[in-house]
């Protein structure tokens, strides 16, 4: 006998005869419910009952995964009217609360058995002679020996029912609650797609965001800087070619001009390309380049690249932004004395880790670059992961599909 099963199965037990019972008291305000719903007036009580017993089952759904050792995932139900009519959920949980009711009062009723057994025959025993009603098994004892054969009977049964009886039953309630209200896979499946379809319409309305806002920033950078110094160019040329015949000096002296400012526009240009994708990645490959941005940070960069492979472009320009914009942001306001940078490639995934040893308590939105690392990031399908609580240190983690 497994003791501690036994207690555990028991502990079950109880539970389920003290929840199955309001099952029974509930069966009769699911059809007043319906009555409602047909009147028109549970259209305003519908979704709230509805809520409360899904809050019910999914307690259920976790003791029972509890009992069983099977993880069980939360399962998000169904708010307006017509989406608690609807909703396979909702059907689940009626289904189970009728099979409880049942099921769970008699299980329980057979745990409390197992439970006040033998106190009761002991009690019993002691108390025939002066209670004439008392019985044992359920006949009232004749004299001391009839007593004492029905009282070890009695004793024996609980026993066994609570030894071998009552983890069998438990697992049996448990094995039933889970069933009930675990949906299909089919509908699991439909879920996480659901699930899925959100994460990527939010992914890319981030991308098309922060797409267009590269795409303003190139055009202010292009406008303001090289146009400006083009027209300044063009100006330049045109009187000094009008300056030409008359006055070499002032024509030659324009020329250089214009000379410095095409090289100051291709600076500029060469400045925006390298936004785009840096020249650097192509000429030293990703490791490269982090070994780089390690290497001109402000604070001491510890680089550490693994066995990268080939990587799509795409990943190692958002690798590299990810490293200099965390870099950055390390230099600019961690206070911090070291930072490491880890590159690997893990089952068709690039890892990018930035840490230091900072103040800490980095947040998005407060001018950190944390909502754009995320945004580049969520663009390739990938996750970003900040950890950086007051006091620090801060680590930041990127994981990007490489596609193979």
């Amino acid at each position: 006998m497994d003791l501690r099963s036994a207690v555990r199965g028991l502990g079950v037990l109880l539970l389920s005869l003290a929840t199955g019972l309001p099952a029974l008291v509930a069966l009769p305000l699911v059809v007043v419910n319906c009555l409602l719903v047909v009147l028109g007036v549970g259209i305003f009580v519908l979704p709230a009952a509805a809520a409360g017993l899904h809050r019910w089952t999914e307690w259920e759904r976790r003791r029972a995964g509890r009992h069983l050792g099977v993880q069980v995932d939360p399962i998000g139900s169904a708010t307006g009217f017509k989406q608690v009519l609807r909703s396979p959920v909702t059907r689940r949980d009626l289904r189970w609360l009728v099979v409880h009711a049942l099921f769970g009062v008699v299980v329980g009723l057979l745990g409390l058995v197992a439970t006040i057994g033998v106190p009761s025959a002991l009690v019993s025993l002691a108390l025939w002679p002066f209670i004439p009603d008392i019985s044992l098994l359920g006949v009232h004892p004749s004299g001391w020996g009839n007593a004492i054969v029905l009282a070890a009977g009695q004793i024996v049964l609980a026993g066994a029912l609570f030894a071998w009886g009552v983890p069998p039953l438990a697992r049996a309630q448990a094995r039933v609650s889970l069933r009930l209200l675990t949906p299909p896979e089919s509908e699991i499946e439909a879920q996480r797609l659901a699930e899925r379809v959100d994460e990527l319409a939010e992914t890319r309305a981030g991308a098309l965001e922060a797409h267009g806002a590269e795409l303003r920033r190139i055009e202010r950078d292009l406008h303001d800087g090289t146009q400006a110094q083009l027209v300044s160019i063009a100006l330049r040329l045109g009187i000094a070619e009008k300056a030409a015949a008359e006055d070499p000096e002032t024509a030659l002296r324009l020329v250089r001009e214009a000379r410095g400012g095409a090289e100051e526009a291709m600076a500029g240009l060469r400045d925006v390309v390298r936004t785009l994708y840096p020249p650097i990645l192509a000429d030293r490959g990703l490791a490269g380049a982090v070994s780089a941005l390690g290497a001109r940070c402000a604070v001491t960069t510890e680089v550490s690249v693994g066995d990268l492979g080939e990587v799509p472009a795409a990943v190692e320009a958002a690798a590299y932004f990810v490293v200099a914009e965390s870099l950055t942001n390390v230099a600019k306001h961690s206070g911090a004395e070291r930072a490491t940078v880890v590159l690997t490639r893990e089952a068709g995934e690039l890892r990018v880790e930035v840490g230091d040893d900072g103040a800490g308590g980095a947040t998005e939105g407060r001018g950190t670059g944390l909502t754009g690392i995320r945004q580049r990031v969520a663009a390739l399908d990938g996750r970003t992961s900040v950890h950086s609580p007051a006091g620090g240190p801060t680590r930041i983690e990127v994981a990007l599909p490489c596609g193979f």
